[in-house]
């Protein structure tokens, strides 16, 4: 989409236009443009008009019901921050007294409008003349635009320490972590655009600086004195961030978002479970924890041990509730073999297998298919290390 495209769509034409496309369910793009088309919409804007209905439906698990208002680019959708994630990194930045922040880089506006909201005053910066253009129309579509301003720019290139004359109490920065053109993930901080030299210079020149960055990147990088905070929702990790300054509280965070309820798990990252057997309880912990390097502290809290040192699955004897992990009763244990494990599985007639893996080279999927699954039984199989050395524990869950 160019801003051509863009202000066409903010048109009455164009408002008309995505009323339209939001009405049609058939999933048929050439059906749904000829309908648009035979309405007499033009073909470009019934074009644009779908890609921003789908975009809008698309939106909607980060974005709620401000989603069916704002306008988004397929990239700028899929970097954007969920909304509860951007929530709550909003409250925290009001918490500790944050009123004038500055988002380098903005994209479609996601932290922005959260932290806004939260009673921020907010100055996007964004390089991209759309994005930028689309960050200013969703800061009107939610309310905020008396509290977030848009400005086109070079985030490098932009004094972070004052605007419009007055002070700034806090950065906030998500870098671009894709290649343009391609889309491919980059995974080395350095090439991340602005660059990881860039974004630790910022803490330097406003201390309370937040950046959000890879959930997979190298504690070894990390800025000694910051925290580095993950965070899960519904299980599925989802974001790094960094705060540093006043903003640290720990040197590492996990956090567990889904329920009603956030749960942290906070510790040094540097701690090392203790190492036993495997015992009758498996506990699989949420990726957050796992990433945060809080196995240990996690372990402590349902006195588990691991079975190798360097596999993330915590043993104990007895089921603790706990929100920071799965509980899985061990029925079996033996060292994997694909013969003895399909004679156990059809011996106890399982023919539906969930297939968890850490520390095993198997793909799951092709040995579903080795084990010739049948049966009215249902088992959960763990693919693990036990002192080195490959292991198959046939689990079910704990209720």
């Amino acid at each position: 989409m160019d801003l051509d495209q863009l202000a066409a769509l903010r048109t009455p034409e164009g408002e008309a236009a995505l009323v339209a496309a939001a009405e049609l369910t058939d999933g048929d793009p050439l059906v749904a443009a000829a309908t648009l088309r035979a309405a007499g919409i033009p073909a470009g804007l019934a074009a644009a008009a779908l890609t921003q209905a789908e975009l809008r439906r698309r939106a909607i698990g980060k974005f709620g019901p401000d989603a069916a208002g704002m306008y988004f680019t397929r990239a700028g959708l899929e970097q954007a921050t969920r909304g509860r994630v951007a929530r709550r990194r909003a409250a925290r930045l009001r918490d500790a007294g944050v009123h004038t922040m500055v988002d380098l880089g903005c994209g479609l506006g996601a932290d922005a409008i959260a932290a806004a909201r939260s009673g921020i005053r907010v100055y996007g910066v964004e390089a991209d003349p759309v994005t930028a253009a689309m960050a200013a129309a969703n800061a009107r579509a939610t309310g905020v635009a008396d509290r977030f301003t848009v400005i086109p720019g070079d985030a490098t290139r932009f004094d972070v320490t004052q605007v419009d004359g007055h002070p700034v109490d806090a950065v906030f920065c998500d870098p671009a972590r894709r290649r343009a053109g391609t889309g491919r993930r980059i995974f080395d901080p350095a090439a991340y655009s602005p660059p990881w030299d860039f974004l630790l210079g910022l803490a330097e020149r406003v201390p309370r600086t937040v950046f959000k960055v890879a959930p997979g990147i190298d504690h070894a990088v990390l800025p000694a004195d910051a925290e580095a905070e993950w965070v899960s929702v519904g299980g599925d990790l989802v974001e790094a961030t960094v705060w540093c300054g006043p903003l640290a509280a720990v040197p590492r965070r996990a956090t567990l978002l889904g329920g009603p309820v956030a749960h942290q798990l906070t510790g040094t990252g540097v701690g090392r479970p203790p190492v036993g057997p495997v015992r009758r309880y498996l506990y699989d912990p949420d990726g957050a924890v796992v990433r945060a390097h809080l196995v240990a502290e996690f372990a402590a809290t349902v006195d588990g041990s691991l079975a190798d040192q360097e596999i993330a699955y915590v043993y104990a004897d007895t089921p603790t509730p706990t929100p920071y992990a799965r509980c899985l009763e061990v029925v079996e244990v033996l060292p994997f073999s694909l013969k003895r494990l399909r004679a156990l599985l059809r011996d106890r007639g399982v023919g539906r297998l969930e297939i968890l893996k850490r520390g095993s080279a198997l793909e799951p999927e092709r040995l579903r298919r080795d084990l010739r699954l049948s049966g009215p039984e249902s088992a959960s199989l763990v693919l693990t290390r036990v002192a080195d050395a490959p292991t198959a524990l046939l689990c079910r869950p704990v209720r």
